[in-house]
């Protein structure tokens, strides 16, 4: 016992020499005019444009397999503008709209479960782990089983399941504020209420409204067009703008909520701004290609370990997202010749692993109960 607390010298470790010229971890710059200053995070710029440049060849590669294959240089010829007109066809009119909606959809769930890890200090705390997946989910089965989808379409659905359930977790969460940890005790909570609430939908719901149910809540993106595009992508535009700006007053929740209200944060108003932009961009990327699992829980944690930063960065998040979502379904349609699996089973398939590895390191740091 003395030995533990009394002072020691400590045993010199040996210092492994340098193979090669390193990144400095972060590179502070300050403008006069206009006037701005920030840090720049080398490491973390490179990891964005490898994620970019890698998911931007799956991308190509995925619009190039089909029925009618295209070479990945076609492919981009084509995008560029200068392809001829049977490939502009298909892949513009046809295979376009599904890797975009891909796309998109990764990059939605990233940044989501970015802000909502980032938020609760969790990073089990992604959106299919407390409930606002499930809400979404279980307001658009409502709608087609009940027969609301005939009046509002399932983009604003699942935006106002998502919205529904995110208020309801806040509401029970709350007091005297709210922190992290109740908003993913709460939250695991309503996520099997809501699933309970699915299956009663469709047990009692005909065959053709249970099959059309199944088919999305899986997250399938299959049969996308420029229909699913355009919602989430003006989604996007307006809510990762957002996601970034919060960036600096979240990082300094991370602090806890006395040390941040002494720097001058709005703990609560900040915690309420994150939790509406993650759950608008969860619902509307669960509204186009359904719960697509596992992405908002993985690639916040993936990207975090590539960048090494002490936060999932947000946008290297939304590139993980979107890198995990194009390769799923690449596998989803190569992995059985002649079969097209839902890019959700694929990705459930991937990220259950993930998810047992982060309890289990979350259990052996002493933060999994």
């Amino acid at each position: 016992m003395s030995g533990l607390l009394s002072p020691r010298t400590p045993t010199p470790t040996p210092v492994p020499a340098r193979t090669g010229p390193r990144l400095p971890a972060r590179i502070a710059f300050r403008l006069a005019r206009p006037p701005v200053s920030g840090v720049i995070r080398p490491r973390l710029v490179v990891v964005a444009v490898c994620l970019a440049l890698v998911g931007f060849l799956v991308f190509c590669l995925g619009i190039s397999v089909g029925e009618v294959p295209i070479g990945i240089t076609e492919v981009m010829r084509s995008l560029a503008g200068s392809g001829d007109p049977g490939t502009d066809l298909i892949v513009h009119e046809l295979r376009l709209p599904r890797a975009m909606t891909g796309l998109l959809v990764g990059i939605a769930f990233g940044v989501s479960g970015a802000l909502f890890q980032t938020m609760t200090l969790n990073p089990l705390a992604s959106p299919d782990m407390i409930g606002i997946t499930q809400g979404a989910g279980a307001a658009v089965v409502a709608g087609i089983v009940l027969g609301w989808d005939a009046g509002l379409s399932t983009q604003s659905l699942g935006l106002l399941g998502a919205l529904a359930t995110a208020l309801l977790v806040y509401v029970l969460a709350w007091k005297r504020g709210t922190t992290g940890y109740r908003i993913v005790l709460v939250g695991i909570g309503v996520s099997w209420i809501c699933t309970s609430l699915t299956d009663y939908l469709m047990a009692h719901g005909g065959q053709f409204e249970a099959q059309a149910s199944l088919g999305w809540l899986v997250g399938n993106l299959n049969g996308r067009d420029w229909n699913a595009v355009g919602p989430l992508a003006t989604a996007l535009a307006v809510l990762v703008p957002v996601a970034l700006l919060l960036g600096r007053w979240m990082r300094t929740l991370q602090l806890g909520d006395d040390v941040a209200k002494g720097l001058g944060t709005p703990v609560q108003a900040v915690r309420l701004a994150t939790l509406l932009t993650g759950v608008g961009l969860i619902a509307f990327g669960t509204a186009a290609a359904g719960p697509v699992a596992f992405v908002a829980l993985a690639a916040p944690q993936v990207a975090q370990r590539l960048a090494g930063t002490a936060w999932p960065p947000p946008v290297a998040a939304g590139l993980t997202g979107a890198l995990m979502v194009l390769s799923a379904d690449l596998l989803a349609r190569e992995v059985i010749p002649g079969t097209e699996l839902p890019v959700g089973v694929v990705t459930g398939v991937l990220g259950a692993p993930v998810l047992l590895w982060l309890l289990v390191r979350a259990n052996r740091v002493g933060s999994g109960g």
